[in-house]
């Protein structure tokens, strides 16, 4: 049975009903806003009906529009289904984009174990400051760091993170109270979200002077302050392998105020939510991690 329509406009009307946007249907699909618009309008000339109402503010689906969507959505829905049991008889891949920090420290390091209980599973894994752009359809998922950016996208925030400020032993025993931090090298972490003038206050102390060394990754600042090159502030999750060799300590643990927040989110397009391999590396995240993540229907 042939459809009234081809099934590539079918796919423009589906982005741009679930977008609320030409424009963006365009950009997920790699095509011009002007070949949406026209694959749209033809389409509703063929079905003899409008399905978007077109105004200066941008468009709005119509209730014939609505009700199409609802079902052309269910559709694709079932297509990603059948593609994905179809894929997992064979090798499965996740292409993964994450931040470098977590990459190196917290990721990489449990990949071994996550492949073992995963046979026939293959990770691509790139790591980056700049968040994947999923429009070229490279990536499946991206860990990220810091507000999770761009439109039509689950965002999952991952665990609570403890900042808190970490050296090697030797340094730590001449570290007593907060105030005794402005006697010793504060490595800076240019990129991060808690700096130092945060924990300061947080502690009711002046800002620190602009002293010490600065790094642009977290994972350096970490690997220098077990090095004995100073103070780092720096999450326990990123340097839980660290701290547990005891190379780094967190000399005010109990002793000062601590800075708490989510630091990292799993992300990735709502349209690819359903692939079974995203599906299995979000509950493995999930495990690793000890939380429950709002999985939307993987």
């Amino acid at each position: 049975m042939s459809l009234p329509v081809p099934l590539s406009a079918v796919r423009s009307f589906e982005a741009a009903a679930r977008r609320r946007s030409f424009k963006a249907a365009a950009v997920e699909l790699n095509l011009t806003a002007s070949a949406v618009s026209h694959a749209i309008r033809k389409m509703e000339d063929a079905l003899g009906v409008a399905l978007f109402e077109r105004g200066g503010h941008g468009v709005a689906l119509t209730p014939a529009g609505e009700a199409l969507l609802e079902h052309v959505g269910r559709a694709f829905e079932e297509l990603h289904r059948g593609l994905d049991l179809v894929a997992a008889r064979g090798s499965q891949l996740l292409r993964l984009h994450c931040a470098p920090s977590f990459a190196a420290q917290w990721l990489t390091p449990r990949l071994a174990r996550f492949l073992a209980d995963h046979p026939g599973f293959e990770v691509r894994l790139a790591a980056g400051m700049d968040y994947a752009r999923f429009t070229t359809d490279e990536f499946d998922a991206d860990i990220v760091y810091g507000p999770p950016r761009g439109q039509g996208l689950v965002v999952l925030p991952l665990v609570t993170e403890t900042v808190t400020p970490l050296c090697d032993p030797e340094r730590a025993a001449r570290i007593r109270r907060a105030a005794d931090l402005a006697d010793h090298v504060l490595i800076q972490s240019d990129n991060k979200q808690v700096r130092w003038p945060l924990w300061f206050a947080r502690n009711d102390l002046p800002p620190p002077r602009p002293q010490g060394v600065r790094f642009d990754r977290s994972f350096l600042a970490i690997a220098a302050a077990a090095n004995g090159l100073g103070v780092a502030l720096e999450s326990t999750l990123l340097a839980e392998a660290e701290i547990a060799s005891g190379r780094l300590v967190a000399p005010l643990a109990g002793r000062s105020q601590d800075v708490t927040y989510v630091g990292h989110h799993l992300v990735f397009p709502a349209a690819t939510r359903r692939r079974a391999p995203l599906r299995l590396f979000a509950e493995w995240l999930a495990g690793e991690l000890r939380i429950e993540l709002n999985l939307p229907d993987l």
